[in-house]
């Protein structure tokens, strides 16, 4: 059995965290699969988005205590071990496609991590976030990077230090979440916004991740002086040729991803 499942819509990949005996706890294989899933969607010329999600009634519990946190291995091996998670929420930000998580139940500790570190995330209305590590004598610590980017520091804090869970609504009015979905439509849902992503150029969609991501904590000046460059990188692209073209010429766009 794959820990990692792959199912291709036109355009869109759909992966699956395969682990549901398990709540799809994160275990070391499970990132390194998700890892190299990630990878092998991004690197095919025919997939423009990619949709996470996972097998099963939970998005992803955590981080999987049965495995030990790695400490099996040796201090140093565990310690590396743990760097693999990290590594694999900054690579999401550095994949060229965009990245949407499906979240249908809970997204727990890790799990959340890995939600946020999506580019959007959409939401069942039954989906639970939270960060319940300090009940176990832990602290979020790798995750705090990503979800001080998505969320307001007085409720983040709250979270952190409670260990409560935030419903899908709640995390939707304070900017983790950008849609809830109808009852038992997250999925569909984020298909339709997938969809709508890939169905532009995907030369541009993946400068302008790039550009997002890269410019998200520079100064406004540095940010300002670098987008005023991009712009004109993006102007001088065959896919803006043929998107003004197009829109002059009232037709849709054939893009030709370069």
């Amino acid at each position: 059995m794959d820990l990692v499942e792959r199912s291709d819509d036109h355009a869109v990949a759909v992966l699956y965290l395969n682990r549901p005996d398990r709540r799809n706890a994160l275990s070391g294989a499970l990132i390194e699969a998700l890892a190299e899933s990630l990878s092998a969607a991004a690197a095919d010329p025919a997939i423009n988005v990619v949709v996470l999600t996972g097998r099963g009634s939970v998005f992803c519990a955590g981080g999987d205590l049965a495995d030990g946190l790695g400490a099996s291995e040796g201090f140093l091996a565990a310690h590396q071990g743990r760097g693999r998670y990290a590594d694999l929420l900054l690579d999401i930000a550095k994949l060229r496609t965009p990245v949407i998580a499906c979240v249908q139940g809970d997204a727990m500790g890790g799990g959340l991590g890995l939600a946020a570190a999506c580019d959007l995330i959409v939401a069942d209305p039954s989906a639970n976030f939270g960060t319940p590590e300090i009940k176990l004598g832990l602290f979020p610590w790798i995750i705090t990077a990503v979800l001080r980017r998505d969320l307001p520091r007085k409720p983040l804090l709250e979270l952190m230090l409670t260990g409560a869970k935030m419903d899908a609504a709640r995390a939707e009015r304070l900017g983790l979440v950008n849609r809830v979905a109808a009852p038992g439509q997250a999925l569909a849902e984020a298909l339709v916004l997938a969809k709508d992503i890939a169905s532009r150029s995907p030369a541009i969609i993946a400068m302008g991740k790039a550009a997002f991501h890269a410019t998200a904590d520079l100064p406004i000046d540095a940010a300002v002086r670098q987008l005023h460059a991009d712009l004109t990188l993006n102007l001088l692209t065959e896919d803006a040729a043929e998107g003004i073209g197009a829109f002059l010429q009232k037709r849709p766009p054939q893009w030709k991803g370069r």
